[in-house]
């Protein structure tokens, strides 16, 4: 009987909540036409979608798109350096420090959004030092990971026969995971020289994707959706794998093991060799780069949908708003599970990539390691 009531309180909680979402609209709009117009006014969704995906001199207040929390801009203009806040050119406002002006690029500017040294009335563009939103994220990004890492290293050199549990169990869980699923059984010997960055890749990957799906502060950046971003960490990659490249992988690159006509006079396989060098980490670039970039669009394109559909129609937007916050809440499910993944499939991903470049060490040593306890069988036996 219990059960019975919860369930009837739940389903009219559920079906005043229906009723409030679809007549908000009816109360709200009482001329179609005249919300229309304050509403194409109001609400630009180009707009909105590139801002939350782009950088930024300052930081989105949550609920409010009008306001902004300043960050410090760093600009070496025409006449040495300016530091100064963002607040002095947010809203179209000019900023005069000394002999120079600094505004944000209009519209009509070559550098739209961007700081601008206004000198004779053009615009140059000065060398930009900001902490942008995110610069700022990921100073933050940084401090949790290392602050997180730290705190279980901490944990297990005074526990070192106990789990940690909670949150910091589930950090252990994580690094067992990676590094006892991917870097050991791919690396083998050499697991241990290169897992402090891969699992240091992985962790910096998931709390970026992790903190960009948060709408308030420090979350709301875009990090990994950022291009420039993921090429750094692609680069990242691309030297571990090359510079701590063994002979063998240089040898497989420059004079591959395939018949001599493909190699000489026209060196066509040492060229796609090459190429391929090239052409992982634009893959980890562009994957990484394109699953959190989406992920975040289709949330944004969801939510505005309320407010176009609420401009046209009452009705059709109170059923919007119904739909639209379904399933924007199952797409951020979904990318709390894609945050996890894409975090991992970058980690393997690198992590083959490396172990390709170290192949030969590898057999070398399993082959001595083989011919070690031989030997040792055959003494004992004799």
């Amino acid at each position: 009987m219990c059960i019975l009531n919860s369930a009837m309180k739940s389903f009219k909680v559920i079906l005043l909540l229906l009723i409030a979402f679809i007549s908000a609209p009816l109360a709200l709009h009482a001329d179609e036409h005249e919300a229309a117009e304050k509403a194409e006014k109001a609400i630009n969704p180009k707009e909105i979608i590139f801002e939350h995906l782009g950088d930024g001199y300052g930081w989105e207040v949550p609920f409010d798109h009008h306001h902004r929390i300043p960050l410090p801009v760093i600009v070496w203009g025409t006449d040495g350096l300016h530091v100064f806040s963002s607040s002095r050119i947010s809203g179209g406002k000019e900023y005069r420090d000394g002999n120079a002006t600094f505004r944000l690029g209009g519209d009509e500017s070559n550098w739209h959004g961007k700081i601008v040294e206004v000198v004779d009335g053009k615009e140059s563009r000065p060398w930009d030092f900001s902490i942008t939103k995110n610069v700022c994220a990921l100073f933050i990004t940084l401090l949790l990971v290392s602050g997180i890492m730290l705190w279980l290293a901490s944990y297990i050199r005074k526990n070192p026969y106990k789990a940690p549990r909670k949150g910091l169990g589930a950090v252990e869980v994580c690094v067992t995971f990676v590094y006892d699923g991917v870097i050991k059984p791919i690396l083998g010997p050499n697991a241990r020289k290169f897992a402090p960055y891969l699992l240091t890749a992985f962790f910096f990957i998931l709390m970026m994707n992790l903190l960009g799906l948060i709408v308030v502060f420090p979350g709301g950046a875009n990090l990994t959706g950022n291009i420039a971003i993921t090429l750094v960490l692609s680069i990242c990659t691309f030297l571990a794998t090359n510079l701590l490249a063994n002979k063998h992988y240089w040898k497989e690159i420059l004079w591959p093991d395939v018949p001599l006509w493909l190699k000489f006079p026209i060196p066509i396989m040492p060229v796609i060799e090459i190429f391929g060098m090239f052409t992982k980490p634009a893959a980890l670039t562009v994957r990484l780069f394109a699953n959190m970039m989406g992920g975040h669009m289709i949330v944004i394109t969801l939510t505005l949908l309320i407010f176009i559909f609420s401009a046209m129609s009452p009705a059709a937007g109170g059923a919007t708003t119904i739909v639209s916050t379904i399933f924007s809440v199952f797409m951020l499910l979904i990318d709390t599970l894609v945050s996890f993944i894409q975090a991992y499939v970058f980690t393997m991903l690198s992590t083959i990539f490396i172990g390709l470049a170290n192949e030969q060490e590898h057999e070398k040593h399993e082959a001595e390691k083989e011919g070690h306890i031989g030997k040792e069988i055959e003494e004992t036996l004799i």
